[in-house]
Order: structure tokens, then C-alpha cells, then sequence
């Protein structure tokens, strides 16, 4: 009996695995207006911008490099929720929109998670080796990401 149940909870495990390959989310990337990026406002060295297109621009720009495993569900819609995710909290995509003092704290931001390497996430870099910050990198990013915030100039409330 028991036997019969666990053949029956895998027919319907598997069909259901099948039948969710056909839900998939949208990952068409939204549109890149150049002049609202992070590099239309802001100077951003060439060794910061390598690695941040290494280590950030997947989940916090509109240029998302979809990988192989996002084309199976269910895990393309965990994918999905976290790259909608990441650009909610920060998207590099849309920078020059951002109000002053938001820029500032996101730029805190920015240091603040690289040093309680919360960023780039664990989940992202177990597949993406080579997005894993060295101690160097996270100080060169978090020393441009600090002399940033200090040009920025907040307008009195």
C-alpha cells in the first residue's frame, strides 16, 4: 500500500514539474535610457565598473545576463523574484532618477552591505564564482562608493 502511495506522489511530482516547465516569468529586460545610468552621472573608474559588472549588474541594472538555469521552473521564478528584487532596492539602470539624499543612502548602502557581505548574495555567487568580492575589491568599491556619497550635495528640507 504504502508502496502504491509514493509511486502515485512521484507520477504526480514529476507531471507537476512538467506542467510548471510551461509558467515561466517574463525575463525580457526593460529598456536602458543611457542617460539615466550610474556612468551618465557620476565617474565611475574603469576598475569599479569591472567590478561591478561582475559582481552587481545582474540583479541591479536593466542589462541582466539571464544564465541556462533560469529557463527552469520553478527556480527562473525564484530567479525572477530576486532580480525584481535587487533593482527595487537599487537599480544602476535608472540612477540619475534618484533624488539626492536617496543616492546618498544607497551609496551608504552599497559600503555597508559589501562589508557584512551581504552583497553580492551567497545564493548568486555559489553559482557565479567570479562574482565573489576580494577583500581588496571591497574596499576599492566601498572607498569610491563613500567618495561618491560625500559629492553628493542634499538640498535643505
Amino acid at each position: 500500500m504504502l508502496k502504491k502511495i509514493l509511486k502515485i506522489a512521484a507520477i504526480v511530482i514529476v507531471a507537476a514539474l512538467i506542467v510548471v516547465q510551461f509558467i515561466r516569468p517574463d525575463f525580457t529586460n526593460p529598456p536602458v535610457n543611457e542617460a539615466e545610468t550610474l556612468e551618465a552621472s557620476v565617474q565611475v573608474p574603469e576598475n569599479i565598473k569591472a567590478i561591478m559588472n561582475r559582481s552587481c549588474s545582474d540583479c541591479h541594472t536593466n542589462t541582466t545576463v539571464y544564465p541556462w538555469y533560469s529557463q527552469i521552473s520553478p527556480v527562473s521564478w525564484w530567479l525572477k523574484n530576486h532580480i525584481d528584487e535587487g533593482r527595487r532596492e537599487l537599480n544602476f539602470s535608472v540612477w540619475a532618477t534618484y533624488q539626492p539624499k536617496r543616492k546618498a543612502k544607497k551609496l551608504e548602502e552599497v559600503c555597508e552591505q559589501i562589508n557584512e557581505k551581504e552583497m553580492p548574495l551567497p545564493s548568486y555567487t555559489w553559482a557565479h564564482r567570479d562574482a565573489i568580492l576580494s577583500a581588496e575589491e571591497s574596499k576599492v568599491l566601498c572607498d569610491w562608493a563613500t567618495a561618491e556619497k560625500a559629492k553628493i550635495e542634499i538640498p535643505p528640507a
